[in-house]
């Protein structure tokens, strides 16, 4: 959730134009991380709930790879986005955690 709040703040800095581009893509990528790891933990079956985690890892590189995007125009400072980098670091190990131990259950 810290991620996806940090998403919110930075996509203030995109431009005008950007609204229904880049900003609906990346805001849309971030709600789908921890909505994806809620609906996959609320599923009764392990290969549900492998497949949710699964998309959430999906949409964490989607949105990592928007924000190096961002930076890589100009429109995110590379210092107002460490926070989001730490950020996105630890729900990708955290994430990691879950699917192996998904795995081995």
């Amino acid at each position: 959730m810290a991620a996806t709040r940090e998403v919110y703040r930075l996509v203030s800095l995109l431009p005008r134009e950007e609204t229904y581009g880049m900003r609906s893509q990346i805001t849309r990528a971030a709600v789908s991380i921890p909505a994806n790891i809620a609906e996959g933990w609320a599923r009764e079956s392990d290969k549900e709930k492998a497949q949710f985690l699964a998309i959430a890892q999906g949409s964490l590189a989607e949105v990592e790879t928007l924000l190096i995007l961002c930076q890589d125009l100009g429109w995110f400072p590379e210092q107002e986005t460490e926070i989001l980098r730490g950020l996105m670091s630890e729900v990708g190990r955290m994430l990691t955690s879950m699917r192996r131990q998904r795995r081995a259950e």
